[in-house]
């Protein structure tokens, strides 16, 4: 796994439960004739179906391959799982972990996402873990210390991955945090990460995440502690997911 470069921004497509084969490729193209080698990083993370045909499209571009999910061992009875060396044999470089969607409808905990980027650091992958408060907790202003809460939980001792802040009340509604409650945010995680991570926290990156599109990108990109997006259904549409990284290119 690469030391973060600091200096650069990444946007990360998460393609959730969507791509057949058609379509994936249709998508990955149109991408490959318009992203530049330097401008931002971008990494697309499709089903686990798409990895094998994504890699052999990707491997001579500057485009980044994901996956949207591992587990913490290397093998083993653990139907429908895939390890964490499975998605480096596929050419996988970076892994979502502890997505809001996972820890609800699967009931992954803290210690679960921990143990994942564990083993995913282990197999040379770069963990992008996802934490993020509901809406209640933001309205009764526990926000903060859950956020606290999942830093401790989610990520092991001597992190060097990705964390993604994604409000859950701002996933896949088309409601993003404005920006004021984002830069807030940006501010309490990258002091959390300091405090409890000491100077590394200094160089986690810290992506936005819950319904970033091509109208709000460059208002969010341009905060203050935001080095990236996770986008979710925005990556599925290539002029917008195109705008998204020009957006990061200027920032």
């Amino acid at each position: 796994m690469k030391e973060a470069d600091m200096s650069r921004q990444i946007i990360v497509g998460n393609w959730k439960m969507n791509g057949i084969t058609r379509d994936s490729r249709e998508l990955v193209q149109a991408l490959l004739d318009k992203v530049d080698a330097n401008g931002p990083e971008v990494v697309v993370c499709p089903p686990f179906t798409q990895l094998a045909l994504l890699n052999q499209a990707l491997a001579p571009s500057p485009i980044g391959l994901g996956a949207q999910d591992c587990h913490k061992n290397v093998s083993g009875a653990h139907t429908g799982d895939i390890a964490p060396p499975m998605l480096t044999e596929l050419g996988v470089s970076h892994v979502i972990l502890g997505h809001s969607e996972r820890r609800q409808e699967h009931g992954e905990l803290d210690e679960t996402v921990r143990e994942k980027a564990v083993a995913a650091s282990k197999a040379g992958l770069t963990p992008i873990v996802c934490i993020g408060e509901t809406e209640d907790q933001r309205e009764s202003g526990d926000h903060f210390d859950t956020l606290g809460w999942q830093i401790k939980g989610s990520l092991p001792d001597g992190f060097n991955g990705i964390v993604a802040y994604e409000p859950i009340w701002a996933i896949g509604t088309g409601r993003a945090a404005t920006t004021d409650e984002i830069a807030e945010t940006m501010t309490f995680l990258r002091q959390e990460l300091v405090r409890q991570f000491g100077e590394a926290g200094k160089n986690i990156k810290i992506l936005y995440g819950g319904s970033v599109n091509d109208k709000n990108a460059a208002s969010i990109l341009s905060l203050a502690d935001v080095a990236g997006a996770l986008v979710g259904g925005a990556s599925l549409k290539a002029d917008a997911f195109l705008s998204i990284i020009a957006a990061a290119s200027a920032a």
